[in-house]
């Protein structure tokens, strides 16, 4: 199964593919689309759609995880993120790929087996759960990575609760 996972913004929107058999997995691709933060919203949620169109044409994805927005403080930064969360469930709509989102919570739990992880030692296992030297960098990268093992991860217990 390939999976894209995506770390929603609108100035950068971090993505990464994994492509698993059973618990095996390897890391596909994963990089960052970035947009220049002054410039028209309109303008940046055009670009991050372009962006994440190529990246699934490119990599022809089974499933696409998102992570959803944290709402603590700043209302208007989790609406932003929203909002680029929204472009990422277009795109892989309308390319008819399923399409799943998870909290911070349930990914720090499916991809550390601790809700309240740091994002560093998320990274860190997103690092040692793909056999690799160092953390996939820009960070946000590597964020989306774990969104996408974490929708592994949930698709894996699933199947084991229904007995597949």
């Amino acid at each position: 199964m390939k999976i894209l996972g995506i770390d929603p913004g609108t100035v950068v929107m971090g993505y990464g593919i994994i492509d698993a058999i059973d618990d095996d997995i390897t890391l596909i691709d994963y990089g960052a689309l970035t947009t220049v933060k002054n410039e028209n919203i309109g303008e940046r949620l055009h670009h991050l759609y372009e962006g994440i169109l190529e990246v699934i044409q490119r990599h022809h994805p089974d499933a696409v995880a998102v992570e959803q927005p944290f709402i603590a403080k700043n209302v208007r930064s989790a609406m932003a993120i929203g909002r680029a969360q929204a472009i990422a469930l277009l795109a892989a709509t309308g390319k008819g790929i399923p399409t799943y989102e998870y909290t911070p919570t349930q990914i720090k739990q499916r991809v550390a087996n601790y809700g309240a992880s740091s994002k560093e030692q998320i990274q860190e296992m997103v690092r040692l759960q793909l056999g690799l030297a160092e953390v996939p960098q820009p960070n946000d990268a590597a964020d989306a990575i774990a969104v996408a093992i974490c929708h592994l991860r949930e698709t894996h217990l699933s199947q084991f609760i229904s007995g597949q």
